[in-house]
């Protein structure tokens, strides 16, 4: 993936975020990272010299309050970000196609994982059939019938997990098209979130076929 920022964009984006409030340095760090919607999280060492720099262009002043220290753009700064407001907007653009590439990132990967859960369903149907046809050659007519009826119900389920699986992976798109198409972001922590349940799922649903 290319660069969130390219040469100078950052330092023209972080009297930006400085023009809106005057703000620490591990807010400024927060702030990127939301704005990227995960995808860039500056550390320390790319941050506070950037931060030095505009103090020394007189663009930013800093103030000690307790254990932190605040910068706050100075009168120049503000100018700058006045004077390169076209500046901003490309940037808020490349910012927004960054979010956008996570979405279809994400989408790419919740259809993988419901064909993958759908595959597993149908493979572990087709080794309980099997099993179950087994069995019913070497018992008489009544367990026959009782696996039978067995069979027909754990074809009803597996029916009834396709649907639930398909009716979310719906859901999840309809879900994320609509945020986005409303300006939302996506921060990583969600995406991990989902990631994070998809496997405690898929490990359930192991353990619970092996029985």
């Amino acid at each position: 993936m290319p660069p969130v920022f390219s040469h100078g964009d950052l330092r023209l984006y972080l009297l930006n975020l400085l023009d809106e409030s005057p703000r620490h340095g591990y807010d400024l760090m927060q702030a990127l990272s939301d704005r990227t919607g995960g995808t860039y999280t500056p550390s320390a060492g790319t941050i506070y010299p950037r931060l030095a720099k505009l103090e020394e262009e007189g663009l930013v002043t800093k103030s000690v309050e307790g254990r932190k220290t605040i910068y706050a753009i100075t009168e120049a700064g503000h100018a700058e970000v006045v004077a390169r407001a076209g500046d901003l907007e490309g940037i808020e653009a490349g910012l927004a196609d960054s979010v956008r590439l996570i979405a279809d990132e994400v989408r790419g990967s919740v259809r993988e994982a419901m064909k993958s859960l759908r595959a597993d369903l149908a493979a572990a149907a087709q080794a309980d059939r099997g099993a179950a046809k087994d069995r019913a050659q070497a018992d008489d007519a009544a367990r026959a019938d009782a696996r039978s009826a067995a069979r027909a119900d754990s074809r009803e389920q597996v029916r009834r997990a396709e649907a639930i699986v398909a009716d979310f992976r719906t859901t999840v798109r309809t879900d994320l098209r609509t945020h986005l198409a409303h300006g939302g972001s996506l921060a990583a922590s969600v995406v991990d979130d989902l990631a994070r349940s998809l496997d405690d799922t898929l490990r359930d649903l192991a353990r619970a076929l092996r029985g």
